[in-house]
């Protein structure tokens, strides 16, 4: 599976349930938050962190890490700034090669 199908896998896909690391944003007390993905709007993340924290990253303004298959994805928040069920209407255009 090639970067940009892993890529299209965390854009278009489902993101509740997915882990995830805040690899850089302008708040500095939001980076490096790790831990499950809880909920999701239009825009922002919620995280449960190990400790049972709850925190919510704006996606706008930073850029998270996953992992698929023993690979590391960064994605910048504003690929994924869109309500759940839109995202992938938003970027089927930019992908559509990768599922004909």
């Amino acid at each position: 599976m090639s970067k940009k199908e892993k890529e299209a896998q965390i854009v278009m896909g489902e993101l509740i349930g997915r882990k995830t690391e805040v690899k850089e944003s302008t708040d500095p007390n939001k980076k490096g938050i790790k831990g499950k993905i809880t909920d999701e709007t239009k825009n922002t993340i919620k995280i449960e962190t190990e400790k049972g924290e709850e925190k919510t990253v704006p996606k706008k303004t930073s850029k998270f890490k996953f992992t698929i298959k023993n690979q590391e994805i960064t994605i910048k928040g504003e690929k994924i700034k869109h309500k759940p069920e839109d995202r992938i209407k938003k970027n089927w255009r930019k992908y559509n090669d990768l599922y004909r």
